[in-house]
């Protein structure tokens, strides 16, 4: 099978690139896009260091054929931040150490990230299933469960207090 252009909204910037057909998403986000946050871990799709969002859902980039997805919305960790202002997500992994050596944060952070998109107040059990794809060999899981059950709570208080401004006027 021939090499072909396949065309994917990266970070909110369209973007094209020639791929062969077994060309992973994580190539095309690493190799012809430059964006590093997705780790390449395993390759094989246990590790979950690669994961990005593909369409709002948290997929290991590994796995994944970039022609198959031709025309979806990725984002990576670097697509999240709004310029130096980090995401409540970001920001609960800086106050609550949930990074040791750094090599999972990006995928653990976007597992988190499609986790409190869907649910803004999960219990624990939600938050360790949602992460339960994605291997830390450092932190032993408990800081980074507290960071994302803070996050969450960052984010709860942060639309109370958007619903109250608009309540006001």
């Amino acid at each position: 099978m021939p090499s072909r252009i396949v065309t994917l909204r990266v970070n909110d910037a369209e973007r094209e690139l020639i791929a062969k057909p077994s060309t992973t998403l994580l190539s095309a986000l690493r190799e012809s896009f430059g964006l590093m946050g997705a780790k390449r871990g395993c390759a094989q799709g246990g590790c979950g260091a690669c994961t990005v969002l593909l369409d709002g859902r948290p997929v290991v980039s590994c796995l994944i054929p970039v022609v198959t997805v031709e025309g979806s919305t990725v984002r990576t960790v670097e697509g999240l931040a709004d310029g130096d202002r980090l995401t409540d997500v970001q920001e609960a992994f800086v106050d609550h150490f949930a990074t040791q050596c750094g090599f999972c944060t990006p995928g653990m952070i976007m597992s988190a990230t499609a986790l409190l998109d869907r649910n803004p107040n999960p219990a624990r059990e939600d938050v360790t299933e949602a992460i339960c794809g994605n291997v830390c060999r450092c932190t032993g899981y408990e800081p980074i469960v507290t960071a994302v059950l803070a996050a969450a709570e960052r984010r709860r208080a942060a639309e109370g207090a958007t619903e109250l401004t608009e309540a006001e006027v």
